[in-house]
């Protein structure tokens, strides 16, 4: 992870951003970082010292937990134009991370102090109303998150989330991964895709899942939901 001064930014300006005169702008900018992020990079891990907010330039950020057993879920992803809500609740709370951050794709962020922080959301009504309202977004996800880990089925979960994420009815995606997705274990993905293997729904190659009959896996999925 390459860290440098922000300097000018140009037309990558963030969105949250927008609301600032040139002045003002080149000013956040001297004293901003910059990071340069390689896709596979932990940005930060829970316990970890708060160092700022991230605003998204472009790329794709994972924010995870992981329990005591190993299990991960995966809590919501920022993409391009987004703003972490766990690194400005750390800000102005405990000021350590709950969870982990994990870069998807080369990414680059501007890392913005806590003072800086606080001025704009004082002072500029436009990054106030963005940061609100992309605050408001996340919670929204975290708590379809939270019902459909207490509610849902997983195996009624697991069949629409290869429904959604397949590409040609090929998804590559670990056993680990798809469990981090739908938070639970890695055991309970495994035994519960080896049965579609065997109602011939799928077949399991080493970090692939083929699709095998698309509509009897929709015909699942629709099925589990009204029973």
């Amino acid at each position: 992870m390459r860290h440098t001064d922000c300097g000018e930014v140009g037309d990558q300006a963030h969105p949250a951003l927008l609301g600032l005169d040139e002045t003002d702008r080149s000013d956040l900018f001297r004293r901003c970082r910059q990071l340069d992020i390689p896709a596979g990079t932990k940005i930060f891990g829970s316990g970890e010292a708060c160092a700022g907010l991230p605003l998204i330039i472009k790329g794709a950020i994972r924010l995870q937990m992981s329990g005591i057993s190993g299990n991960e879920i995966v809590l919501y992803r920022l993409k391009t134009g987004g703003v972490c809500p766990l690194s400005l609740a750390c800000l102005f709370g405990s000021g350590r991370y709950d969870a982990e951050a994990i870069a998807e794709e080369d990414s680059h962020v501007l890392l913005l102090t806590g003072s800086t922080v606080e001025r704009l959301i004082d002072e500029d009504p436009t990054f106030r109303r963005y940061v609100l309202e992309s605050y408001g977004e996340r919670m929204r996800t975290l708590m379809g998150v939270v019902e459909e880990v207490a509610f849902g089925r997983v195996s009624e979960r697991l069949a629409e989330r290869l429904l959604s994420i397949q590409r040609d009815c090929v998804v590559n995606a670990t056993h680990q991964t798809l469990a981090a997705e739908l938070g639970t274990a890695r055991e309970v993905i495994s035994r519960l895709l080896k049965d579609f293997e065997r109602k011939g729904l799928v077949r399991l190659e080493r970090g692939k899942v083929e699709l095998i009959d698309i509509t009897r896996l929709e015909q699942f999925s629709n099925a589990t939901r009204h029973n």
